[in-house]
């Protein structure tokens, strides 16, 4: 899925601030990019049965593509805290958003277990 993940992990992390459906503008806004990117990227993922979209009104992920979302939205969060907690990196999120897509759930997990635990 390689870079255009960050639109559908964007869109899922829109859809649960916001009503449905998501228009093209709040997921730019999210990713940094244009909404005529994320028309393209919409139409491409609605081909692939992940969401669907309707011009003038937005995108609403499908049962498929909610569950591909959420497999993102993971390794976002594991990345994220990874890259905060051990990095010490001051643009965390924006660097999990744009690789949640590239690294493989085995690589997560691993990454996962080399996190410092809350010691409170």
């Amino acid at each position: 899925m390689s870079g255009r993940a960050q639109y559908l992990l964007a869109l899922y992390i829109v859809e649960h601030g916001e009503s449905k459906p998501v228009s093209p503008g709040a997921v730019g806004e999210r990713v940094g990019r244009s909404p005529a990117a994320v028309i393209e990227a919409f139409r491409q993922f609605q081909e692939q049965g992940l969401l669907t979209y309707e011009p003038y009104k937005g995108a609403t992920l499908t049962e498929s593509g909610r569950q591909r979302a959420k497999e993102l939205h993971d390794s976002y969060v594991t990345l994220s805290w990874f890259f905060r907690a051990v990095l010490n990196l001051d643009d965390y999120e924006t660097e999990a958003m744009e690789m949640a897509g590239s690294v493989s759930p085995a690589v997560v997990e691993r990454l996962a277990f080399t996190l410092p635990l809350d010691e409170e």
